[in-house]
């Protein structure tokens, strides 16, 4: 079952960050905030959930339980690191297909 505020201390804990460095990253007061959404007490606005997601490197569609897919952000990537990235990525799908034949 879907829980929004594991998904949400996973991405947190995986960046190895402190609620309250969170809470100071999206401009918040204090951490209770950052707690509240990951105990499913609190509901964040859609402006949090899109700061959440901008912070995490995540969509806000994962966030949401919407899509369980992963993503990769290439932004910060040159065209030529990018193509490499594709053609490996290519690779892996191919020889994925072929394991489930």
């Amino acid at each position: 079952m879907y829980d929004f505020g594991e998904r949400l201390k996973n991405l947190r804990t995986a960046r190895k960050l402190t609620q309250r460095q969170v809470a100071i990253r999206l401009n918040m007061k204090d951490k209770s905030s950052i707690s509240g959404y990951e105990n499913n007490i609190r509901n964040p606005t859609i402006e949090t959930i899109t700061q959440f997601a901008l912070l995490y490197g995540v969509t806000s569609d994962y966030l949401l339980g919407i899509d369980n897919r992963h993503f990769v952000c290439t932004d910060m990537l040159t065209e030529n690191q990018r193509e490499t990235l594709n053609v490996v990525i290519a690779q892996f799908v191919r020889d994925n297909s072929k394991n489930k034949k």
